[in-house]
């Protein structure tokens, strides 16, 4: 069976998590819970996930933040593995194939695709959004489009502290 939606489907799953997480969000002023419950809502409300969660800068090193899935790497370099890349560059970036990338870290040897963005307020970096899949190829333009828009609405709801 097969758990994705049809295109028109997937847009439609998106608007619907990002009103989730924009429900969820509202008038909650603590930075690690809004980022804990989006974590949750993410894992949950998109298929074939195996890890979702966030890493936030710490002076030149992303730090695990509130996630669901497996216990997961600590500290991210910048510039290294995919949420090293995404954070130097302050770009998403989208891997069909982790084994395929350049200086991937395997924190899970399960994990076979990847999705990174990246958790701008103006031009400053707070930290990157990581989805891992154990299907390659899991992700697409629509998904990146999809949580770009997610991470907005999260990057909104952070208010304008974060803890360090």
């Amino acid at each position: 069976m097969n758990d994705f939606p049809s295109h028109d489907g997937k847009a439609g799953l998106y608007d619907d998590l990002a009103s989730q997480i924009d429900g969820l969000l509202a008038g909650e002023s603590d930075f690690t819970a809004n980022l804990a419950n989006a974590a949750a809502a993410i894992y949950h409300g998109l298929p074939s996930l195996n890890w979702a969660g966030f890493y936030l800068l710490r002076g030149r090193e992303l730090v695990l933040g509130p996630f669901q899935g497996k216990p997961a790497c600590v500290r991210i370099a910048m510039g290294k593995g995919v949420c090293g890349t995404s954070a130097e560059r302050r770009q998403s970036v989208l891997v069909p194939d982790v084994h395929e990338f350049p200086g991937h870290i395997a924190c899970d040897s399960v994990s076979r695709s990847e999705l990174v963005v990246p958790l701008m307020r103006g031009d400053t970096l707070i930290g990157v959004l990581d989805l891992d899949s154990p299907l390659p190829a899991r992700f697409d333009a629509l998904d990146q489009a999809g949580c770009e828009a997610l991470v907005a609405i999260i990057v909104r709801h952070l208010g304008s502290v974060r803890p360090v």
